[in-house]
């Protein structure tokens, strides 16, 4: 991944979380203008595939179910602050990695969904009407949204920082390890207890984290400075017995630390002498003496 990120990492998004917080703004506030205008923005593959391909983006507004203002306040501050802790630990590329992987596993499971009952049910309105409007789960109404992908969003902050304690209905202090075993239980009872789409919704969601868990298991038990070490020792060990081009003779950074960074010659010292951009004007000259 360390290459993907040399080349694209200067378009990762900061403070993702925030951002998609702003979308649930304006999906609750469209919700309470008029509840039916989220029809016309949920992944809906079926009507993607007819002309209808804003769907692919608008999903994105759908906002979690509401009930108490206070406590769908203190759920989105809650997101927001762990997704935010994340962002810092990982680095804005990989989180920004770990969203957007989950969102495009969604997209993938709503048409996989649709495939299904095209197999199994035919073309017929009651087959595609699965996706027309808002199936109710658990007395809910729910759809293809990114409900779950906030869940993967705990169940990893929960795998990076077991250790944490947060204060359960706000008293009672308990390991977020805990609380995403007890959350990890209940995904898998709702998993087993909803229809099909349920199941896909659910699956596709939260096989970003599977793929979180199988990848990074040796990442899992370390806190942010112990990250922040195994990163500069990496790069320690790619400067040091990596073949470089560049390399400046006052820092000793080389095209591997920064791609963008300049290296000039000096041709004031004597000798073959290479600077960085930051110090080419303010070094000491070599003289031969």
């Amino acid at each position: 991944m360390s290459s993907f990120e040399r080349k694209f990492g200067k378009y990762a998004v900061k403070n993702l979380s925030f951002v998609l917080i702003l979308f649930y703004a304006v999906g609750y506030l469209l919700q309470m203008i008029n509840p039916m205008m989220l029809v016309y923005l949920m992944l809906d593959p079926y009507e993607i595939l007819h002309g209808q391909v804003w769907r692919l983006v608008t999903w994105i507004m759908i906002p979690p179910p509401s009930g108490n203002i206070f406590f769908t306040l203190i759920m989105l501050y809650f997101y927001c602050s762990i997704g935010t802790t994340l962002e810092r630990t990982w680095g804005t590329y990989r989180y920004n990695v770990y969203l957007f992987q989950g969102m495009l596993f969604t997209i993938l499971g709503s048409f996989l969904l649709l495939g299904y009952h095209y197999l199994f049910h035919g073309d017929s309105i009651e087959a595609l009407g699965a996706f027309n409007y808002f199936y109710k789960l658990n007395g809910t109404w729910l759809a293809f949204s990114t409900y779950y992908i906030n869940m993967s969003i705990f169940l990893a902050f929960a795998a990076t920082f077991p250790d944490v304690q947060v204060l359960l209905m706000f008293i009672i202090p308990i390991k977020v390890k805990w609380l995403g075993i007890i959350y990890g239980v209940m995904l898998a009872f709702e998993f087993l207890q909803y229809n099909v789409d349920g199941k896909f919704a659910i699956a596709a969601s939260l096989l970003n984290f599977v793929v979180f868990f199988l990848t990074s298991r040796n990442m899992m038990h370390l806190n942010p400075k112990q990250i922040h070490r195994r990163q500069e020792f990496k790069r320690d060990v790619r400067r040091n017995t990596g073949i470089t081009k560049h390399k400046c003779a006052i820092c000793g950074r080389t095209e591997v630390d920064s791609p963008n960074l300049q290296f000039r010659f000096c041709s004031k010292c004597d000798g073959n002498y290479e600077y960085c951009e930051e110090h080419l004007y303010t070094h000491t000259h070599v003289k031969k003496t």
